[in-house]
């Protein structure tokens, strides 16, 4: 059974695991997971212990709350509780819990809670030990992993659980769990006051890991209060030496000018304090403002003016900042597609595959794909002639320029078709020997438009002299 209190000397223990709610109450976000008869809530609220309910695996990145919504429902629950970690555990350690588990259950009737945290380090004979606990009812098995389950989680264990996902807390989480831990006993008790900006950096600087921004607030908090000590300490030695001249009278003299009332000084935390305490910059971006939209626009104007120090650089400040990484990625298809195009054909798969290896590795690893794909972009020669081409196409449909489409093209598959003369005259290109025959493609309206006009950079230049062959046979001028 897990035991949770604090002990005598809490205040040796981290912040964050000081700070772990007590109930499924305190949780910050995953408010989609804790709505009243979810399985979670169902499993916390059963007081005795004795009714049923389902194995769940808890899927998301660090700090957003899988261990402490197994010890929330630990504390909730009537039922026992038991925590292996899969970085120690072995298969006999599974057994162990299984038949205790087991014993409880014929014995008393109450059921076990096993909670096993990153499931994903377990092999698949040990996985394979857990399956008989769980297909019985003699544990249920609440399992925390980071990776994805589909690949790390073995399928008969899959089909016997609930998927759960949870979800990056937002900012509004973040700010209200530092907050709480600012004026919560359990944590800094009211002992330091925290600047606005110095709340918004703490947060921004999380990117959404409730266990990084406790952290850093704590580091930044021993930092401030290191600091009022040491001045408290320097304006006693001062004090000190002035009562030491003799230059004071018997009562109220020199010699108290530098007491205080007796009221210590309180720390605060500023930016500049966390900077300290972090050892890491804090950048100016504003997720929401003007910084954010100058940043990208200056990323994007890079990747195309081919400067890719630059484009670098300007990834590098976003992903340090706790940019979204899947903007970023979205971005980098679009100027894939937009300034590179055909130019080089493979920059758009290269930047759709960096956006699935973030989606599949997160961060901070996935900011080597992001860069990889920007210094392929940047380097890349560009065209936005296929962009162009789709909006001057637009620009025509839109002013009513499109007219039907040629008989010979329609669909002639469906009964009457023919008599009306659709597909009459199709000329099938493979039927030909160089696969391409001259026929029109264009309604009336727009015969002879030419929307695509390739440059003469990279992969476009072959495109090019190719491309005029081809409209010079489409269109009966050979």
């Amino acid at each position: 059974m897990v035991d949770s209190a604090q002990g005598l000397r809490s205040g040796a223990t981290p912040l964050a695991v000081r700070m772990r709610p007590r109930s499924l109450d305190e949780v910050a976000g995953q408010r989609h997971l804790l709505t009243p008869g979810s399985p979670l809530v169902a499993l916390a609220a059963d007081r005795t212990g004795e009714s049923g309910a389902v194995s769940v695996i808890l899927w998301g990145p660090p700090g957003t709350g899988k261990t402490t919504l197994a010890q929330a429902i630990a504390r909730s629950s009537g039922r026992k509780f038991v925590e292996l970690s899969a970085v120690t555990a072995g298969v006999r350690d599974v057994r162990q819990v299984m038949e205790a588990a087991r014993a409880d259950r014929d014995l008393y009737g109450v059921s076990t809670v096993l909670f096993l945290d990153e499931i994903h380090r377990f092999t698949k004979a040990q996985q394979d030990a857990l399956l008989p606990g769980v297909e019985n009812g003699w544990v249920i098995l609440v399992a925390a992993t980071t990776e994805n389950p589909s690949f790390s989680v073995i399928s008969p264990l899959l089909s016997r659980s609930l998927l759960l996902t949870l979800e990056t807390l937002d900012d509004d989480d973040l700010g209200m769990l530092v907050d709480r831990a600012v004026a919560d006993p359990r944590g800094l008790d009211g002992r330091v006051d925290l600047a606005p900006e110095a709340r918004a950096a703490i947060v921004r600087l999380a990117s959404g890991d409730a266990r990084r921004a406790l952290t850093a607030l704590e580091a930044a908090s021993t930092s401030a209060l290191s600091e009022v000590a040491q001045s408290a300490a320097a304006d006693e030695s001062t004090a000190d030496a002035a009562g030491d001249d003799g230059g004071a009278d018997e009562e109220g003299g020199a010699g108290d000018a530098g007491v205080s009332d007796g009221v210590a000084p309180r720390a605060l935390i500023t930016p500049e304090v966390v900077a300290r305490a972090v050892d890491r910059a804090l950048l100016r971006y504003d997720r929401d403002g003007d910084e954010h939209y100058d940043v990208i626009s200056a990323f994007i104007k890079s990747v195309r003016g081919s400067d890719v120090d630059a484009a670098l650089h300007y990834l590098a400040r976003m992903i340090e900042a706790g940019e979204d990484p899947r903007f970023i990625a979205r971005r980098i298809i679009v100027l894939a597609s937009e300034d590179i195009g055909m130019a080089d054909p493979t920059a758009l798969g290269v930047a759709v595959a960096a956006a699935d290896a973030v989606q599949y590795i997160g961060m901070p690893e996935g900011r080597i794909p992001l860069a990889q794909a920007v210094v392929h972009l940047a380097t890349a020669p560009k065209s936005n002639a296929a962009y162009l081409g789709i909006d001057a196409a637009l620009a025509d449909v839109r002013a009513g320029r499109a007219g039907r489409v040629p008989k010979h093209l329609r669909d002639a598959h469906y009964p009457g078709a023919k008599r009306l003369g659709h597909g009459k005259g199709y000329a099938y290109p493979h039927d030909d020997p160089i696969g391409v025959v001259p026929q029109q493609y264009l309604p009336d309206p727009l015969k002879g438009a030419v929307y695509y006009t390739p440059t003469e950079h990279g992969n476009e230049r072959e495109v090019s002299a190719r491309l005029a062959k081809l409209r010079r046979i489409v269109r009966g001028e050979r």
